[in-house]
């Protein structure tokens, strides 16, 4: 019987967009690894059901509602994770919208939305949180970028790459401006991931077989094979990756 790692033990993880396929994966992962959690999202009560299906775990898990892209939010949570803690030593940029919309058809109020939570909340984060790592003597980032902001994909879906492609450069700009305090920041990039959103929305479609066709593994991912480069991330483990991006892919950047 394989028994789980307590590398996160005792430390202090902010995760954004908690309530997610790829958020409360990550979220069991980091408490089943000993972790305490800041769960947030856009509505509490679904952070306190999350935080309730952990109880079986060491750690002391609370929640907030946090829409990040809305600086008092963050602010609010950052003094709160210094009331309730004293500490924070990692903080998971997760939250995130999507878009299908090709360059021509995209719409310039969802774009903006889809810009402002995915790059400016992704900022927020590391601005207010930064510091807080920082002050604690260092720590992990990790903002969840995607291969959608590296490659060309199938044409479409124009503002989500153009958001994760800024998360992956804003990424190596901030590694750089802590790096020698030892606040390390990368990025994280999975593939398509079976989620129970992206099936839900794209199972058995030609874009769901075109997933599979462009993933060499001839798969899509699970969320707890995301969780388990997260946990990676933020744990002691990663100490000297900073600036770096971290493909999870079943091999789709490879081919």
């Amino acid at each position: 019987m394989t028994t789980m790692s307590t590398r996160i033990a005792g430390k202090v993880v902010l995760l954004t967009g908690a309530t997610g396929g790829l958020g409360s994966a990550a979220a069991r992962r980091i408490a089943d690894e000993g972790g305490n959690l800041v769960l947030t999202d856009l509505e509490v009560e679904a952070c306190d059901a999350l935080a309730e299906t952990l109880a079986d775990t060491p750690g002391r898990h609370t929640t907030i509602a946090l829409d990040v892209a809305v600086e008092e939010q963050w602010r609010e949570v950052a003094a709160m994770v210094g009331r309730e803690y004293g500490r924070l030593d990692a903080l998971v940029n997760n939250a995130a919208i999507g878009s299908i919309a090709t360059v021509e058809d995209e719409e310039v109020e969802h774009w903006d939305r889809v810009m402002t939570v995915g790059v400016n909340g992704v900022w927020l984060g590391m601005k207010h949180c930064g510091p807080l790592i920082d002050a604690a003597g260092g720590g992990s980032i990790v903002n969840v970028s995607s291969i959608l902001g590296t490659v060309g994909g199938f044409g479409n879906s124009a503002a989500y790459h153009a958001a994760k492609g800024a998360v992956r450069t804003l990424t190596k700009n901030a590694a750089l401006h802590w790096a020698a305090s030892g606040v390390r920041v990368n990025s994280l990039h999975p593939g398509f991931i079976g989620t129970d959103q992206l099936l839900a929305r794209h199972e058995g479609s030609e874009r769901h077989a075109a997933m599979l066709a462009g993933t060499p593994m001839g798969r899509l991912g699970r969320g707890d094979e995301i969780a388990a480069v997260v946990a990676f991330l933020v744990s002691d483990d990663s100490t000297f990756m900073t600036g770096s991006e971290v493909y999870a892919d079943g091999g789709w950047t490879a081919a």
